[in-house]
C-alpha cells in the first residue's frame, strides 16, 4: 500500500505504476509508427492515442506530490478517462480501416495491470489532507460540499492593508 508521506520521499519515476505507464506509452507510441501517415483520420486517432498514454505518467507525476485528496482524485479521474479512451481506440483505428489492430491486446494487458496499481496507489490517498470541494466530486468519505469548513474560522488579516 503507497503511504501518502512515503511517496512524496519517493521519485516519482520509481513508483511501479509509473513504470507501468512508461511501458504502455512506449507500446502505443510502436503501434503509432505503423498508422500510415496519408490517412487524416487515423492520423487524428494517433494523436489521441498519444495523448492518452501519455496522461497515464503526466497526471500522476503532477498528483505525486500534491497532498490534497481532492486534487489527487481529479488526477486520478483523468487518468482513468484517459486509460479507458486508449482501450477504445482499437475499435476506431479498425473503423477506420487500420490494420494492424491485434496488436492492442497488449495495451488490453498492460492497462489491467495498470489499473490493478492504479487502485493500490488511490487507496494510499490521506483522505484528512484536503479542502471541501464545493462542487461536491471529489471530497473524501463523509465530506459534502456543503459542510462546514473549520479553516473559515481562522482570523485571517491581510499584510497587505
Amino acid at each position: 500500500m503507497f503511504d501518502d508521506d512515503d511517496e512524496k520521499e519517493t521519485d516519482v519515476r520509481d513508483l511501479p505504476i509509473y513504470k507501468k505507464g512508461k511501458e504502455i506509452f512506449e507500446v502505443a507510441h510502436q503501434i503509432s509508427l505503423l498508422i500510415p501517415d496519408d490517412n487524416e483520420h487515423l492520423q487524428d486517432i494517433n494523436g489521441w492515442m498519444l495523448n492518452d498514454a501519455a496522461q497515464l505518467t503526466v497526471k500522476l507525476a503532477g498528483a505525486h506530490n500534491v497532498g490534497f485528496y481532492d486534487m489527487k482524485m481529479e488526477a486520478a479521474t483523468i487518468i482513468r478517462k484517459a486509460a479507458r479512451d486508449l482501450v477504445v481506440h482499437q475499435h476506431s483505428l479498425k473503423e477506420f480501416g487500420f490494420k494492424h489492430t491485434e496488436y492492442f491486446s497488449i495495451i488490453r494487458e498492460l492497462i489491467e495491470e495498470y489499473r490493478l496499481l492504479f487502485i493500490e496507489w488511490v487507496s494510499g490517498f490521506d483522505k484528512f489532507d484536503y479542502i471541501i470541494d464545493r462542487w461536491g466530486l471529489f471530497n473524501p468519505p463523509g465530506v459534502g460540499p456543503f459542510d462546514h469548513d473549520p479553516d473559515d474560522d481562522i482570523p485571517f488579516e491581510n499584510p497587505l492593508r
